[in-house]
């Protein structure tokens, strides 16, 4: 773990843009995924292929740019928040994507996950009601040439009818309970995983199966604190 930051230092010594820097980088990632990661049992090669390909630094601000793969969350303004790298990989593993996998996301945020889950599903569509983290998550998918990612901005507590039914949906904030209007939004056989609890408080990270019966499971994967559900444009 010790060289896992001597190269995070590195990083911040280089010039930005430089080989080095992306070596640097590169690194990281690696040692992100081997002792963050698959050292935790997160077991699936496709996401753990997806979590060495994205570019986590691209996705947060420039301030914290340099603790893009320290093992926690990071602020990206507005009071939200980029997951942790393991809670990332935890929740994709748990939504068994593929590549036919239609799947929504609640909460853009950084725009992150999303990227992991594109490096894997066919399509994901990701709704964000915080404008400017809207704006600016959309412009970095488009840097990175993520064409198979369509972003929205509006109240994600409602999901993305038009486009329903989902293989899988993940919300990367906290409610009080399961939104009704996400459990419909999900096909038969999918899954579903979220967090369900208080703001700021520790909640459960649950996840949600829709059997063929149209009836729902839940199983309550670990203990988890995540930023809440925005709604109504706040």
């Amino acid at each position: 773990m010790k060289a896992f930051f001597i190269l995070i230092l590195l990083i911040c010594l280089t010039d930005t843009g430089s080989a080095q820097e992306k070596e640097g980088y590169a690194i990281a990632r690696k040692q992100m995924v081997q002792y963050q990661i698959k050292f935790r049992g997160i077991n699936d090669n496709k996401v753990l292929t997806a979590m060495e390909t994205v570019l986590r630094h691209e996705f947060v601000p420039s301030n914290v740019k340099d603790r893009a793969y320290e093992d926690r969350p990071l602020p990206i303004g507005y009071g939200q928040a980029i997951s942790q790298p393991y809670m990332v990989a935890l929740m994709t593993m748990l939504l068994k994507v593929d590549k036919d996998s239609r799947v929504l996301e609640v909460g853009t945020g950084s725009g992150y996950q999303a990227a992991v889950l594109a490096q894997i599903a066919k399509e994901v569509y990701s709704v964000e009601i915080v404008r400017p983290l809207h704006d600016r998550s959309k412009q970095v998918l488009q840097k990175l040439k993520y064409q198979n990612i369509y972003t929205v901005h509006k109240d994600g507590y409602f999901g993305w009818e038009e486009n329903a039914p989902y293989d899988a949906i993940v919300v990367t904030c906290a409610s009080d309970f399961i939104p009704p209007p996400l459990i419909k939004q999900l096909k038969v056989g999918g899954r579903m995983c979220i967090p369900v609890g208080p703001p700021f408080k520790i909640q459960h990270l649950v996840l949600v199966e829709k059997w063929k019966d149209k009836k729902i499971s839940t199983t309550i994967i670990t203990s988890v604190r995540f930023v809440p559900l925005v709604r109504n444009g706040n």
